[in-house]
């Protein structure tokens, strides 16, 4: 009799394991699907008319920086004090003349390098919270120890591609030293893709300097190794902090994504068409910065764009119009020839609930379609990117698996055609048994591992948790889960050598 209740556990394990959902492990996402354009030509045509307007009668500020002003005066623009014009078509013409139309940012694995352009997507962590929340604590400031837990989460998640940057603001370190632990986080307990320090010139020098340790100064010379997130102060000003930055990493062939930052109505003018030409305009003024600087320098064409409440002046997001401008710079991307970055699972929610599961679910899947490269943002964002969450990261992760799974496109092979299911059932029968469903059973459909589907009784029997409860306990078993990647000794003594060296060189500073 205990035989028998042992063969029956086995198969009820068996049973188990086939009924889990499989993850199928890639380093990125190859699109086969289109995208979807909203303007025709002569919408995008007007686009970039505009944008040339802003950007030859208007200007741009290059703030705080006399060696970028010199370096745009020698190249042609028409600088004035810190007011910086472009002769019409310049921007273009810079970016078009040098700029890689896609690029491969190596892992220190290299089954983890990742291509980005072209029609490849990468899907990268939320990035630059103060607080995290979680089901347990609520909301509290975040820590160094929650941005190591998340680097776990993103490295243990096959739909995410890469390791993020800023995932949450660890406040209990010095403003000024918190990113040598933030980078070294990155590739010590993660071996994909990072990016780098922005918050200084220096920051961003320091990340470089780490880098050349991991990989070597020459190959980083040679190939990307880093992405960083270069975000102008919208309304058309670039500071120094910004320009510092992009000329340490552009200089070093690291990539920069230049993400002008616009809240429609506060930014940038409340339309649509406005705001994505204005939009244009600051990103073709970054990029072909970059370029002066070192010409065959990676760029990713960078937007975040969100509308406002009228009502209170807050960001809100998951909105139509968001979407809209979505589509149209991703278009203005595509025929400038650069990779695009946007997107993401954002929301203005403050916890993981239905608000937070529509608002993210809408920007994820119009960035999907819209034809992004490089989605920052696509899982933990809550409180409109004050707040990083546990259980909305795991959230965002299911919704990512099946923007993976879309992005397959449809199966027109011998088997997807399903010709033999139907010759072997016919009419009036039903598929269930039949030789191709049992074939298909693992693979037919995406298998959510959070959704449940289960009958009322069953649900309430294992305890009638709901989503982020469910959430909960699969964040925290992936962290127990958690083993470190290897790493060379040699290189890893280096680093903290390194970080150990610079950290004492200078007095901490906590503002």
């Amino acid at each position: 009799m205990a035989e028998r209740k042992r063969r029956g556990g086995g198969r009820s394990a068996r049973q188990a394991e086939r009924q889990k959902p499989k993850s199928q492990t890639v380093p990125y996402i190859k699109r086969n699907i289109p995208v979807y354009n909203l303007l025709n030509e002569e919408g995008l045509s007007l686009i970039e008319n505009n944008a040339d307007t802003i950007l030859q009668e208007i200007g741009i500020d290059f703030r705080g920086d006399p060696e970028a002003l010199e370096i745009l005066k020698d190249a042609g623009a028409d600088v004035k004090e810190e007011r910086v014009r472009f002769p019409k078509g310049m921007c273009q013409s810079l970016i078009r003349d040098t700029a890689p139309k896609e690029f491969i940012q190596h892992a220190r694995n290299p089954e983890r390098n990742v291509v980005i352009g072209g029609e490849n997507l990468v899907l990268v962590p939320a990035y630059g919270s103060p607080f995290i929340r979680n089901v347990e604590e609520g909301r509290r400031y975040a820590t160094i120890e929650d941005f190591r837990n998340f680097v776990k989460l993103a490295y243990l998640s096959p739909e995410l591609h890469h390791s993020g940057g800023t995932i949450c603001e660890p406040v209990d370190l010095p403003v000024n030293k918190r990113h040598f632990d933030m980078v070294y986080t990155h590739m010590r307990y993660s071996d994909k893709p990072f990016m780098g320090s922005v918050t200084a010139p220096e920051r961003a020098e320091d990340t470089v300097e780490m880098a050349k340790i991991l990989f070597g100064a020459d190959f980083i010379d040679n190939n990307t190794v880093i992405t960083s997130l270069i975000n102008a102060n919208s309304p058309m000003v670039w500071d120094s902090t910004m320009l510092g930055a992009m000329k340490a990493y552009s200089r070093n062939n690291q990539a920069v994504v230049v993400s002008p930052f616009c809240i429609s109505g506060a930014m940038s003018p409340v339309t649509v068409a406005a705001t994505s030409s204005q939009l244009y305009a600051e990103a073709l003024s970054g990029m072909a910065f970059a370029q002066l600087v070192r010409p065959g320098a990676p760029v990713i064409f960078g937007t975040f764009s969100s509308s406002m409440s009228m009502q209170s002046g807050a960001p809100t997001f998951g909105t139509p119009e968001p979407q809209q401008v979505l589509y149209i710079v991703g278009a203005l991307a595509r025929r400038l020839g650069v990779p695009f970055r946007s997107g993401g699972g954002l929301c203005a929610s403050k916890i993981p609930d239905a608000q937070a599961a529509y608002e993210a679910a809408n920007t994820l899947q119009h960035a999907m379609l819209a034809g992004v490269n490089f989605m920052l943002h696509t899982a933990g964002w809550l409180e409109g990117g004050l707040a990083m969450g546990y259980e909305k990261f795991i959230m965002d992760l299911d919704q990512a698996g099946m923007i993976q799974a879309f992005c397959n496109g449809v199966d027109l092979t011998e088997n997807g055609l399903g010709l033999d299911a139907m010759r072997e059932i016919g009419p009036g029968s039903h598929f269930l048994g039949s030789a191709h469903t049992q074939a298909n059973f693992e693979t037919a459909f995406y298998r959510s591992e959070l959704s449940d589907n289960n009958s009322f009784e069953q649900w309430e029997a294992e305890g009638a948790l709901d989503m982020a409860q469910r959430a909960e306990k699969k964040w925290k078993s992936m962290l127990e889960s958690y083993e470190m990647p290897p790493i060379d000794p040699a290189k890893d003594e280096e680093l903290q050598e390194y970080m150990e060296r610079r950290k004492n060189s200078f007095p901490d500073q906590n503002y």
